[in-house]
């Protein structure tokens, strides 16, 4: 894969589901082409959830990597927040001659980039909910009508507080787009690693075993005694929310096994949906066989 190859696209993305392989196509993919990895992962970017998010850093072998460990638990990262820090660096890469390489399978963080989500920061506004708090409700609906007059979300209009949120979300939403910059040009060359699904089964369920051996269990307990709740815990996802009922003594070890498989497996299918989706809506995802060379087969490609 020659530099030529990669003339046009501007972004190179691997997806996949969980335990596809995308770390190490994504690591050989960006050392065949000198660049640098975006994580794409919606638990990745917090510090100390290490082996429940898959991490596996030292198949990165010297690769720069980005947006990883980039908060701590406690922040409640978010789509906009991660759109945002994407950009930053994928327009840094670009300025410096480096092709980006995302990677990962959270379907959202994927759709937000590529799509170019418009996302406006709307923090409360207290003058204003005291404002809006004195006024009847049906004044609130035809303040927000006003604001946007195409409604697609009923519950908004059913509910106060959804209500005042609304128009404060409308609100800013309107003042942002007197200066909104435009979204950069982003051709993204798109590689899915498919597996067959029972040779994927077997590599979740392998993976699975390896990371509980690992001390998928001990980081659970020590993030819980570093301050983080079940209910936080719960938040991040399958591995701490089964291994966290495990700790709890709410289930034993083979049912934290057992329920934590199955859980997985219907995730990956999850993901698996999610990506058929953006192809109907127009992404071209150009797919590589995991158990071939995946590698070999992307860069013959991207020729």
């Amino acid at each position: 894969m020659s530099d030529a190859n990669l003339s046009d696209p501007n972004l190179i993305v691997v997806l996949g589901a969980t335990a596809s392989g995308k770390t190490k196509l994504a690591v050989q993919l960006a050392k065949r082409c000198s660049g640098e990895i975006i994580s794409a992962d919606s638990r990745q970017v917090y510090r100390g959830l290490d082996i429940g998010s898959g991490k596996d850093l030292d198949e990165y072998d010297g690769v720069p990597y980005h947006l990883i460990d980039v908060v701590d638990p406690g922040y409640e990262f978010s789509v906009y927040d991660y759109q945002r820090r994407f950009l930053d660096v994928f327009m840094m890469l670009s300025a410096n001659g480096v092709m980006p390489v995302l990677a990962g399978g959270t379907g959202l963080y994927l759709d937000a980039v590529l799509k170019g989500y418009h996302f406006v920061e709307a923090p409360q506004n207290v003058e204003l909910r005291a404002e809006l708090s004195g006024l009847k409700s049906e004044v609130l609906v035809d303040r927000l009508l006003q604001l946007q007059p195409k409604q697609h979300n009923t519950t908004d209009t059913d509910n106060r507080d959804r209500l005042m949120r609304a128009i404060e979300i409308a609100l800013a939403e309107k003042s942002a787009n007197v200066d909104r910059e435009p979204y950069p040009t982003i051709t993204p060359f798109i590689i899915g690693i498919h597996w067959d699904r029972a040779k994927l089964r077997e590599r979740i369920t392998l993976r699975l075993k390896q990371r509980l051996d690992n001390g998928l269990i001990e980081e659970t307990q020590g993030l819980h005694d570093a301050g983080l709740s079940w209910e936080v815990l719960d938040f991040f996802g399958l591995e701490y929310r089964y291994v966290g009922q495990f700790l709890q003594e709410k289930i034993n070890r083979n049912d934290l096994f057992q329920k934590l498989n199955a859980e997985i497996h219907r995730f990956a299918k999850k993901q698996d949906t999610w990506f058929r989706r953006m192809e109907r809506k127009g992404a071209q995802i150009h797919w590589v066989e995991g158990e071939g060379d995946p590698f070999k087969q992307a860069t013959r490609l991207m020729v």
